[in-house]
């Protein structure tokens, strides 16, 4: 009999609105870690973060408001919004506190559920996460914004920036499984949650100092929209923020070559243990 990986026993369910999966299945006493996807995305981004993690570790992944299988949020939605979806469903599942790990639009999410439900949440990654854009980066969200119309766009362009110009078979086939995804979107859900996010990188500035816990700022060297400088710069306003750029990778990475992210979550694991673990984990690529 062929092996499947353990994540993929793993069921969905559902809680007011939310879809959610858990990996292993079932109540389990291992520490939890909770990953929440970026704007135009869904839970099953984290496939390759389920296989690798939940040897060891209980993992929940979840669709955000507007995106995969949940409910639209408010028509002018506000980032406290989503916070507020994250905290009903741990409150839901009595997760007690987690490692919260956020990609992009998931990131500003984690930052803002951290700051808001301290009680909640005892680590913190935020993957690709923008911050204080520029002048220029904001102009040019600002013109994507201008190009939303209530259909499912062309991913064309949005796909040149993720990838660049590598075409080995191996991207070809997750450019492909990206394209898929994205295609799912709730056109309206996925307007609603993207004009949020265009405008909300500023809204952890001046609160990071606020933010007491163990904090990773991770992204890409090639990543021109969620920059090394703005990582750096949310880990030096955070009290125990670090700051971690992987060489050669871009927005994508944890999808596109999850090896190398997931050996930058394993090493801030180990570094920062939860009182009630003792040792290092490790995985397998």
């Amino acid at each position: 009999m062929t092996h499947r990986p353990e994540s993929l026993y793993a069921t969905d369910d559902y809680f007011d609105g939310t879809r959610f999966r858990i990996s292993p299945p079932g109540n389990d006493e291992r520490e939890t870690l909770v990953f929440l996807h970026g704007v135009g995305m869904r839970l099953e981004f984290w496939e390759p973060q389920f296989i690798a993690f939940s040897r060891h570790y209980r993992c929940i992944a979840y669709d955000m408001l507007g995106h995969g299988e949940s409910s639209l949020p408010p028509a002018i939605p506000h980032l406290s919004n989503y916070s507020a979806q994250f905290a009903a469903l741990m409150a839901h599942l009595q997760s007690g506190p987690v490692t919260l790990i956020g990609h992009s639009m998931g990131a500003l999410i984690a930052l803002d559920a951290a700051l808001r439900y301290p009680q909640s949440v005892r680590r913190l990654v935020a993957m690709n996460g923008v911050y204080d854009r520029t002048h220029e980066q904001k102009e040019a969200i600002a013109r994507r914004v201008a190009t939303l119309d209530g259909t499912v766009p062309d991913w064309t362009a949005t796909l040149e920036r993720w990838f660049g110009d590598e075409r080995t078979l191996e991207t070809t086939r997750k450019k492909a499984a990206l394209t898929a995804l994205l295609n799912t979107i709730q056109p309206e859900g996925y307007a609603r949650t993207y004009r949020l996010f265009a405008a909300a990188d500023d809204a952890c500035k001046g609160r990071l100092s606020t933010l007491s816990i163990p904090a990773l700022f991770l992204t890409g060297a090639l990543d021109p929209n969620s920059t090394p400088a703005m990582s750096e710069a949310m880990a030096r306003e955070s009290a125990k923020g670090t700051a971690h750029v992987l060489i050669d990778e871009r927005h994508m990475m944890s999808f596109v070559h999850p090896g190398s992210t997931n050996l930058a979550l394993q090493d801030f694991l180990n570094a920062n243990p939860c009182p009630q673990t003792s040792g290092s984990r490790s995985f397998q690529k």
